[in-house]
C-alpha cells in the first residue's frame, strides 16, 4: 500500500506532501488544474523515463518521494534477494531526484539502484491505468497478454519464447551454413591459393622490424667498420692510445701509494680502469673481426623485405594481422572440409528445435483455449455489475494464417469480441465497442486482474470517458468494491464516482508571488460536499444542488 507521496520541484508543484489509506479514494478538481500531473509524478518515481522539462522552472533538481507498506511474500522475497529491505521492516521509502539537464539517480530505501531494477519493482507496487490505456484494449497483443496473464501462463508463454528463439537461432545459422555451402568451391579456391601463399612466406612475428634493423646495419657498414677500427686505434694500437697512459697512470699511484698510504685506493683505480678499458677494446676487436659485410645479405634482405611489404599492402594488414588472417584461413578451410557434416547436423538440430517449439505452442494453445472460458466466465459477472447486462462478452483463440505457423508467442490469435445488445452478432470490440463500454470493459479487466496478479494499488486516471449518470455510478460501486482487496486511486470528473470513495482529496491551481502552483488537499465531508456540488453544477451551486450533493455522499459515508 502506498502510504506516503511527496513530490518537490516538479512541474508546475512546488511542494506537495500525501498521506493516504487503504480503500478508494479519489481527486478531483477543475478541468486544467494538473490532476494527471500526480499520476506522471508517481510513473516516473517508478521507473519512468525522465526529461530535464519535469523539473520546475528556476530549479535545479526535482525530488520525488514515496513510502510503500509490502505484503506481498513474492514482492518481499524479490526485495531481500536485491538486498534492499532489513528483515525488521516491511517499509519501502523509493526516491528519484531528476537534474535540469535530465539526468536522474533513484534509490530504494537509501540504496542505489538502476532504472531497469526500479521499473521492475515499480510493476510489482502499482498499476497504472491511463486515459488512452482503452484503447490499448483493441490490439490483439494486449488481449493476447490479459489472456495469459489471467490464465497464469507466462511461465509456459516465456518457456516457448525461448524455445523459438532457439529454433530461430539455429535456423538462421543453418541459412548461413547453407549459402556457404553453395559458395563453398569458389571460396575454398580462394582461401587454399591465400593460406598457400601465406604459409609459404613463412612468416614470424616481429620478422620485419628484425629485417629492417640487420638492414639498416649491413647499408652502413663501411662506416661502422671506420668508426670501431678508430675507437679501437685510440683505445690500443696508436702511439700514446689509452691503454698505455693508463698504464704509466698505475706506475705513478703505485709510488705515490708508497709514499702517502692515504692514495692506495688511486692504483686500484687504474687497475680497474685498465681492464674496464682492454675489455672496450676487445669487444670492438671481435665486433670488426665478425662484420659480415656481405653484398649478397644486403640483396637477401632486400628482397624478403619486398615479399613483406608486397604481402602487407596486397591483404592491407600489418605482419601481425597478417599471422593472425592466415590461422583464420586454415581455420575456415578446416570448417569448409567439414562443411556437409555440419550442415547435416544442423539440419537435424533445427528439425529437432522446430518440433519442440511446435509442442510448446500447441500445449500453449490448449491452455489459452482453456482460460478463455474462464475469462469469460469471470468478465460476465462483471458486466452487471457495470450496467452492461445485455452485453456477452467472448474470447477467441483460432490458429494463425497459416494453421500451424509458429510466432514469437505462439500459434494462436486472440480476439475478444462484444455483443452489446441482445440479439446482435458478436463482433471484434473496435468494430462495435463505444468509448464507454470500452472504458467500463477495462474496468472489469483490472478488476479480474487484480484478483490474479494481486498488484497492490490501482491507479486509474480519468478511466470515464463516454460514461455518466447511473453508469457512473455503477462504476463507482465497483470501484469501491475493488477498494476492498486494494488501494485505488482514481482521477475522475464524474460526481457519482466521487462521492463513493472513501477518501477525496482537490486539486487546485493558484498563483503565488506570481507564479502558477498546483496544491492538493484531502477534503473533510463538509468540504466533500462542495466539492460534489460542484463536479454537478459548475459554476452556479445552489441550495437544491447541496442538498443533492449530500444526498450522494450520505450512503457513502
Amino acid at each position: 500500500m502506498l502510504t506516503e507521496l511527496r513530490i518537490s520541484r516538479f512541474a508546475l508543484i512546488d511542494s506537495l506532501a500525501l498521506e493516504f489509506s487503504p480503500g478508494f479514494q479519489v481527486f478531483t478538481g477543475e478541468t486544467g488544474a494538473g490532476k494527471s500531473l500526480l499520476v506522471d509524478a508517481l510513473m516516473l518515481l517508478l521507473g519512468g523515463r525522465a526529461s530535464g522539462e519535469h523539473v520546475r522552472h528556476g530549479a535545479k533538481e526535482a525530488v520525488l518521494e514515496a513510502v510503500f507498506t509490502v505484503e506481498r511474500p513474492a514482492l518481499l522475497s524479490k526485495l531481500k534477494e536485491w538486498d534492499l529491505l532489513p528483515d525488521d521492516t516491511r517499509d519501502l521509502f523509493l526516491r528519484r531526484i531528476v537534474s535540469g539537464e535530465g539526468r536522474s539517480r533513484m534509490y530504494v530505501n537509501g540504496t542505489p539502484v538502476p532504472l531497469h531494477q526500479m521499473a521492475e519493482l515499480g510493476a510489482g507496487l502499482v498499476d497504472i491505468h491511463g486515459q488512452h490505456d482503452q484503447q490499448s484494449l483493441l490490439s490483439p497483443k494486449e488481449q493476447m497478454r490479459v489472456l495469459d496473464e489471467f490464465g497464469g501462463l507466462r511461465p509456459l508463454r516465456d518457456e516457448y519464447a525461448a524455445c523459438y528463439r532457439k529454433w530461430q537461432d539455429l535456423a538462421r545459422d543453418l541459412e548461413d551454413v547453407t549459402r556457404r555451402a553453395t559458395e563453398r568451391q569458389e571460396r575454398e579456391d580462394m582461401l587454399r591459393f591465400q593460406c598457400e601463399e601465406l604459409t609459404n612466406a613463412h612468416l614470424k612475428p616481429g620478422e620485419d622490424e628484425a629485417l629492417i634493423r640487420e638492414h639498416h646495419t649491413l647499408q652502413n657498414g663501411g662506416r661502422l667498420m671506420e668508426i670501431a677500427n678508430q675507437a679501437y686505434d685510440l683505445l690500443y694500437r696508436n702511439q700514446g692510445a689509452v691503454l698505455a697512459q693508463l698504464a704509466d697512470v698505475k706506475k705513478l699511484a703505485r709510488e705515490l701509494e708508497s709514499i702517502d698510504a692515504r692514495t692506495r685506493q688511486w692504483g686500484e683505480w687504474a687497475d680497474g680502469g685498465i681492464a674496464q678499458v682492454e675489455e672496450l677494446a676487445l669487444a670492438i676487436r671481435h665486433y670488426t673481426e665478425g662484420f659480415d659485410h656481405d653484398p649478397s645479405r644486403l640483396a637477401q634482405l632486400d628482397e624478403r623485405l619486398a615479399q613483406l611489404q608486397g604481402l602487407k599492402k596486397k591483404y592491407r594488414a600489418t605482419l601481425p594481422e597478417l599471422i593472425e588472417r592466415h590461422a583464420g584461413m586454415q581455420t575456415e578451410l578446416d570448417e569448409l572440409t567439414t562443411l556437409d557434416e555440419r550442415l547435416e547436423r544442423l539440419r537435424r538440430d533445427v528439425e529437432r528445435a522446430h518440433e519442440d517449439a511446435r509442442t510448446l505452442a500447441r500445449k500453449l494453445s490448449q491452455a489459452r483455449r482453456a482460460v478463455a472460458g474462464k475469462l469469460e466466465k469471470r468478465i460476465a459477472a462483471e458486466l452487471p455489475h457495470l450496467k452492461l447486462e445485455q452485453a456477452v462478452f467472448g474470447v477467441e483463440v483460432t490458429e494463425g494464417p497459416a494453421p500451424g505457423d509458429l510466432g514469437p508467442h505462439g500459434m494462436d490469435q486472440i480476439r475478444f469480441v462484444l455483443c452489446a445488445n441482445a440479439g446482435e452478432r458478436a463482433q471484434p470490440l473496435a468494430r462495435v465497442a463505444s468509448g464507454g463500454e470500452l472504458s467500463r470493459l477495462m474496468l472489469a479487466m483490472k478488476t479480474v486482474l487484480a484478483g490474479v496478479d494481486q498488484v497492490p494499488v490501482l491507479v486509474f486516471d480519468e478511466v470515464d470517458t463516454g460514461i455518466g449518470g447511473h453508469v457512473a455510478a455503477a462504476v463507482g460501486q465497483r470501484l469501491t468494491a475493488l477498494g476492498r482487496t486494494h488501494q485505488v486511486l482514481c482521477i475522475t470528473h464524474l460526481p457519482q464516482i466521487a462521492a463513493q470513495a472513501r477518501h477525496h482529496y482537490l486539486v487546485e491551481k493558484d498563483r503565488v508571488n506570481k507564479r502558477t502552483v498546483i496544491t492538493v488537499r484531502q477534503l473533510p465531508d463538509g468540504d466533500r460536499e462542495e466539492e460534489i456540488a460542484r463536479m454537478l453544477a459548475g459554476a452556479t451551486v445552489t441550495q437544491t444542488v447541496k442538498k443533492a450533493a449530500g444526498e450522494m455522499l450520505n450512503p457513502a459515508t
